[in-house]
């Protein structure tokens, strides 16, 4: 394919994906297929010769569609929700274009620096603390992970690693494996499961505090966890509250936690993957209130903020702590400007090396939605919850059996 092809046949992709969103609503959402459908639908093997592009596209609809469940329907009801919108595919289109490997500054300044400022845009929209913001010369700063779960996994291992040094420097006759043997994370008990996974991958154990009848976290829960396992010798180390949580969208009680975690040496890692998009109205901003203890916070503009996946933005007080951790220097990764305190090199801030131009989603939704235009999208799809809350209520036959805050309604028969 040549690049007077490319035109041609760019074009036809947008006008397809175009008419697939707009007639979305008439497809199944859910495909009536079976385990296995797809392989007898293609050859064996890669074929040996080219074949044309209109075969290829003829494919999509005869092989792909039947066995794809459509996000974005309407009719969609099943997890949380998957963000997408036009400037956001554009600009995915653009990144791969441009298919940049963004590990470093000098490996692309464009990707990098966009990056830098639009996660400090929308940091200021959250109205976040002026320390995680990166600024000209901020110690904090916001970095695009994959998803909520890289991002509570990066904060844990950063943890971990501030902790063993901590320790070591205190005790420096326990071994890092002693230390280890000991170490402590902890969550609610509603949180995702993705949290028990990264104190899987980071071999650390980790233990559920009990929510209350709100399905929240409060201070002294979490006081009488910590006191028990003090006692016991081990060593608490990270904490992940969440705001927002998977199964009902509830709210841990930030103001009483951080303080403890401060107090305690225990890094505070807030995940609000679905309900940090509404922090940028006014009048949902006070359920972040407590952020100032943290030392990690992060969201996914990915499910409502109309950027599609991948794109879940993390912020830390101290960039540090993440570099601390993660930083290596072969050479042939090295560059001029790399110790030069003027640039950021974020293959320090993420498990992989390479990473793609994800904020240009960022920039292109932020700027043709604005701020307003993004709140108006909020605040449609809470009226939507209230309101179907409503018409649950006066159905006998159900009860709502979690607070509706933001766009999450759980309901159920009596």
């Amino acid at each position: 394919m040549d690049a007077a092809e490319f035109r041609k046949r760019g074009k036809e992709m947008v006008d397809y994906v175009a008419d697939y969103l707009e007639k979305i609503e008439k497809r199944q959402v859910f495909p009536d297929v079976q385990p296995g459908y797809l392989r007898p639908l293609i050859a064996d093997c890669a074929p040996q010769d080219p074949e044309s592009f209109e075969d290829v596209f003829k494919d999509i609809e005869k092989i792909i569609m039947p066995g794809v469940t459509h996000w974005h329907s309407p009719y969609f009801f099943a997890y949380f929700p998957a963000a997408s919108s036009f400037p956001a595919l554009l600009a995915d289109m653009l990144c791969g274009g441009i298919g940049c490997v963004g590990f470093s500054w000098a490996s692309s300044p464009a990707c990098t620096e966009l990056e830098t400022v639009m996660l400090d845009w929308l940091g200021k929209m959250v109205n976040l603390p002026e320390e995680f913001l990166a600024g000209k010369d901020g110690q904090g700063g916001g970095v695009i992970q994959g998803s909520a779960s890289e991002a509570t996994l990066i904060a844990l291992l950063a943890a971990r690693t501030k902790t063993i040094r901590r320790v070591q420097s205190e005790q420096p006759e326990l071994t890092e494996a002693e230390i280890m043997g000991r170490l402590v994370a902890y969550a609610s008990d509603q949180a995702h499961s993705s949290v028990e996974r990264a104190a899987l991958i980071g071999a650390v154990k980790i233990k559920n505090v009990p929510s209350d009848d709100t399905f929240s976290v409060c201070g002294s829960a979490l006081k009488k966890v910590l006191d028990e396992d003090k006692a016991a010798g081990l060593i608490p180390f990270f904490f992940c509250a969440t705001l927002g949580t998977t199964p009902c969208c509830s709210f841990d009680k930030l103001l009483e936690l951080g303080p403890i975690c401060n107090k305690e040496n225990i890094w505070m890692h807030i995940d609000a993957a679905y309900a940090g998009s509404a922090f940028i109205c006014p009048e949902f901003r006070h359920l972040l209130n407590g952020v100032e203890f943290a030392d990690s916070f992060n969201f996914n503009p990915h499910k409502w903020l109309l950027v599609n996946f991948d794109c879940s933005a993390m912020w830390v007080k101290k960039r540090s702590d993440l570099i601390g951790a993660f930083k290596l220097e072969p050479l042939y990764l090295q560059h001029h400007h790399q110790e030069s305190g003027l640039v950021t090199d974020y293959r320090h801030w993420q498990i992989p090396l390479g990473r793609r131009f994800r904020s240009l989603k960022l920039w292109f939704v932020l700027r043709m939605y604005g701020v307003k235009g993004l709140q108006e999208h909020i605040r449609k799809h809470v009226r939507l919850s209230h309101q179907f809350e409503h018409l649950v209520l006066q159905d006998e036959r159900f009860e709502i059996c979690a607070e509706v805050v933001l766009g999450l309604v759980c309901f159920r028969l009596k």
